[in-house]
């Protein structure tokens, strides 16, 4: 094999472009390996990892690194390469309109009331939401890595206007039915959720839609979601103090056609939570607090409660693969997670079951993980995390660092249960199990390591959970709906369930 690495200075794509361009270019004859990607420290790690010698760089610099058979092509693979980047160009003698080059312009065109979805490296984010802001609309800040201070500038300034801003790091919102980020696609109903955290709303999605799909069988109607507006994991931290949530619990309120509201966050700050509950219980709506956190409930639960207060049982929720599951190879559990919140809620019943745990989203401070992501303790990894993103696709789009770690950790003789989730919805990648069932056979070949698996999603969404599901059984997981049993399965599984 031959390797071929070169530097194009000048030239720039984003994440989710130069992550489709390397999965083309990687089926084209005589490529054994191929990574077209921004030179930003993330990326040069992994190439360093597949074995590629990549030169002195500047972060602006686009990296072409090529694996190839002895007998390949070169120049028929960089000419590969080449069309893949090449821009999509407009129909020779069609008229075209110039775009416009602000957000503040682009809003000139559209109506009052529209959402600004401002998807941008995170250091220009602040600049393109606070256009949409003094425009006079709401804004959906999908981008991470904003600094914080900027994110309570945006929504400080918002407050002050009776404006929304939803993120930043704002993954999944549902707007009167239309989906946003990596919504799901759901039974519409009377249920408005406000969610500081965008995995935890999309189990919450998942969990009332399977619900809603049973009971409408039944007979029964009225379980579905109207709205589900995301407002960033760290609204209700000490520093934001739940600005955006007190904004979206205001207009749910006064919406007529929501009946019932539900909170769900990542563990807030007490004094936030303390406030956030005292303001709940002043409005008319009533309001079912899911904010995790030591002793607090699951989602699962939150969603059980959710079905309660409508006069509703929960149904059984559903596990398939059950028999693929032998004993656990070794005394560790390793987590590895493309959703935060997720995670989250893993590690505090991970730590009620077998004590504190490691990770590079710590409960606290004292257990954070090194550079190394595979201590020789119990772990719990969100590959979602902002310091994994730099200049990399979100793992629901780019899954190739967790397949990495899913490697090391299964050969690890350590490890005794992996715990992984896969999150479908619009935006994410089209057939995650396509590539997540092979890394899970492969991982499972030398060790028959247990694979608990928590699929979320609903059977309206693009991916078909169905397929996604079957799939997953088939290279040896066992597949459930609820996080939350997955993580009771995984530790019952390693014996220390209590």
């Amino acid at each position: 094999m031959k390797d071929h690495v070169e530097l194009r200075s000048g030239a720039y794509a984003d994440s989710v472009t130069l992550l489709q361009v390397s999965r083309s270019v990687q089926a084209t004859p005589g490529v054994v390996a191929a990574q077209v990607a921004m030179a930003t420290g993330l990326n040069l790690e992994v190439l360093e990892g597949m074995g590629f010698d990549v030169p002195e760089s500047l972060p602006n610099d686009m990296v072409v690194a090529l694996r190839l058979d002895d007998d390949a092509d070169l120049a028929a693979v960089l000419a590969a390469v080449d069309a893949a980047l090449a821009p999509a160009r407009p129909d020779s003698g069609r008229a075209t309109v110039a775009p416009p080059r602000t957000t503040a312009s682009a809003l000139r065109a559209v109506a009052g009331g529209a959402v600004a979805l401002v998807s941008v490296p995170g250091a220009s984010a602040s600049v393109e939401a606070m256009d949409a802001l003094e425009a006079g609309h709401d804004v959906m800040v999908f981008s991470d890595n904003v600094p914080l201070a900027e994110e309570v500038a945006l929504k400080t300034y918002a407050a002050a206007r009776g404006a929304l801003v939803m993120g930043p790091d704002c993954g999944t919102a549902v707007i009167d039915g239309v989906g946003l980020g990596f919504a799901n696609t759901v039974r519409p109903g009377r249920i408005g959720i406000v969610a500081a955290s965008g995995t935890g709303c999309q189990q919450l999605l998942a969990l009332l839609h399977h619900a809603g799909e049973r009971l409408a069988a039944q007979g029964h109607d009225g379980v579905g979601v109207r709205h589900a507006i995301g407002v960033g994991g760290r609204d209700l931290s000490a520093a934001v103090g739940g600005l955006a949530t007190r904004e979206a619990l205001r207009r749910l309120d006064a919406d007529p056609d929501v009946d019932l509201v539900v909170v769900v966050s990542k563990p807030p700050a007490a004094e936030v939570a303390e406030a956030l509950t005292s303001y709940a219980d002043g409005l008319g709506t009533p309001v079912e607090l899911g904010l995790l956190g030591p002793g607090q409930r699951d989602l699962t639960a939150v969603a059980e409660a959710v079905l309660a207060r409508l006069g509703h049982d929960a149904p059984p929720w559903p596990v398939d693969g059950a028999d693929n599951s032998g004993p656990a190879t070794g005394p560790l559990l390793r987590g590895l997670f493309v959703g935060g919140t997720l995670c989250d809620e893993s590690m505090l019943l991970a730590t009620e079951a077998l004590g504190p745990v490691r990770s590079n989203i710590p409960l606290t401070d004292d257990l954070a993980l090194g550079d190394d992501l595979l201590a020789d303790t119990h772990t719990f990894v969100d590959f979602g995390d902002d310091a994994l993103t730099q200049g990399r696709a979100h793992p629901m789009i780019d899954p190739t660092l967790r397949h990495e770690q899913l490697a090391r950790a299964a050969a690890d003789p350590g490890t005794g249960v992996l715990l992984l989730d896969l999150v479908l919805g619009h935006g994410a990648e089209p057939d995650p199990a396509a590539l997540l069932a092979p890394a899970i056979r492969q991982a499972r070949r030398d060790r028959p390591v247990p694979v608990v698996v928590s699929l979320v999603g609903t059977d309206l969404d693009p991916q078909g959970l169905a397929q996604q599901r079957d799939a997953l059984v088939a290279a040896g997981a066992e597949v459930h709906l609820s996080n939350a049993a997955a993580t009771r399965r995984a530790l019952q599984l390693i014996g220390g369930a209590r």
